[in-house]
């Protein structure tokens, strides 16, 4: 990773934007010196070993690589000449054919990290439409230090990340909230609520993590042992649990779709009909 080349992050001052070049930083993927942020008023107090600037057009002049990590409100008065750049944009629902038209640039990805990229821990999906047959091998080094990486051959596909993996790590917590509610109805204090809680889905993830199984058989084994989480697996299922999280990512999906102006369209696994 030592030839990633001159990284420029806009936006760097952000959440998604710092934890992109900590641990860029953290992974040895960059040096502090070929990283540049940009902020948008007031300087970063920040531990992160980078230049920061105001001026975006300066970072682009200064990198080989500029990562595009604004809000996407924010994206249609941001301008800049990224031409012979690669240009990554982190941004929910931006086009490849926006960026190129708006940057300049012939070599343009879509990445879509997502909250754990601070830790090292995200799961990362990208989709890339470039002229260098090498831009591909350099996104997948830039993400890699957040984390797993993954490269979908149709852009489309992102929309869904975006409402899945991207929104994935509030799932998790909504179902921790779930449990954690019913457990102090049942007069459990809510200090020991919360610690069981975070626990069980910080232990679920660790679990994953080491055994690198597929959920279906996890959640097989559990239900063949026929004990008590198998009775409430079978609860859970019984009440709708799966249509529950099918209808949730549905609508994030449709959001999702909505801000890239997309239309609905068939996805892996997916049974979404075009209308």
């Amino acid at each position: 990773m030592a030839g990633i080349g001159k990284i420029g992050i806009i936006g760097g001052g952000g959440w998604l934007g710092s934890a992109i070049a900590r641990s860029l930083i953290r992974a040895g993927a960059i040096e502090g010196s070929k990283l540049m942020c940009s902020y948008r008023s007031k300087m970063p107090t920040d531990d992160i070993p980078c230049d920061w600037t105001k001026n975006n057009g300066e970072l682009v002049k200064r990198s080989e690589i500029v990562i595009v990590s604004v809000r996407p409100d924010d994206w249609p008065t941001l301008k800049i000449n990224a031409r012979g750049k690669l240009v990554i944009s982190v941004m929910a629902g931006v086009t490849i054919e926006d960026i190129r038209n708006r940057t300049g640039s012939t070599r343009a990805a879509r990445a879509l990290p997502n909250a754990a990229a601070e830790l090292g821990f995200s799961y990362t999906p990208y989709f890339i439409n470039s002229d260098d047959d090498h831009d591909a091998s350099t996104v997948r080094a830039v993400f890699e230090s957040c984390g797993d990486v993954d490269e979908v051959s149709e852009e489309r596909h992102l929309d869904y990340f975006t409402a899945m993996s991207g929104s994935g790590a509030a799932f998790p917590a909504l179902l921790a909230e779930a449990m954690m509610i019913d457990a102090v109805d049942r007069g459990i204090p809510s200090s020991i609520a919360i610690r069981a809680v975070q626990q069980v889905i910080i232990g679920a993830g660790r679990l994953q993590e080491a055994h690198r199984e597929p959920p279906t058989e996890t959640v097989k084994a559990f239900v063949d042992y026929r004990g008590t989480t198998a009775a409430g697996i079978v609860a859970m299922r019984d009440g709708g649990f799966e249509n529950v999280v099918r209808a949730g990512l549905e609508a994030a999906f449709q959001k999702a779709l909505g801000m890239s102006g997309s239309r609905p369209a068939r996805v892996p696994g997916g049974d979404h009909k075009e209308r």
